[in-house]
């Protein structure tokens, strides 16, 4: 995968009073999606029902920690973590995710997924610390270096 300088530099800030939402099916395929999920991230409803959660992972994000997200929802506990997400457009957002099971009867049946804003300084301390991770497991990075014009 290429990845080009204009891509990845735009944030969408998500509003403070507001809350992301989707549900997925066991495999991780969007069944519900929010207004506030549909805005952030530039998808219509229809876009995002019936496809992978996996459309707004930001490349930037370890693989290890959804490996680790899904070991969690394995054992039926919450998992809960910063994520950065990809919009359609190719700019990100950065959420404080909470996930877990939804359980009918004793049986797990979805999971739900409830995402919140962090702080500026969490964004920061997170990026370098994902880009920790992955140069630590041979996964790809990405370098911005900023030129000044002579």
């Amino acid at each position: 995968m290429e990845f080009y300088e204009s891509e990845f530099l735009i944030e969408s800030e998500v509003p403070q009073n507001e809350l992301i939402i989707s549900r997925t099916d066991l495999k991780g395929i969007i069944t519900y999606a929010n207004e506030t999920f549909c805005k952030i991230s530039g998808y219509s409803v229809d876009e995002l029902v019936g496809r992978s959660h996996n459309i707004v992972k930001h490349p930037d994000m370890p693989s290890s920690i959804f490996a680790d997200l899904w070991e969690t929802l394995k054992r039926e506990k919450q998992w809960t973590g910063i994520v950065k997400n990809l919009r359609k457009d190719k700019g990100f957002y950065w959420v404080y995710a909470i996930v877990s099971g939804v359980y009918k009867n004793g049986e797990l049946v979805e999971y739900k997924s409830l995402r919140t804003p962090i702080e500026y300084e969490d964004k920061l301390r997170y990026q370098k610390f994902y880009d920790k991770i992955r140069q630590e497991n041979g996964e790809m990075i990405r370098k911005i270096i900023y030129e000044k014009e002579v």
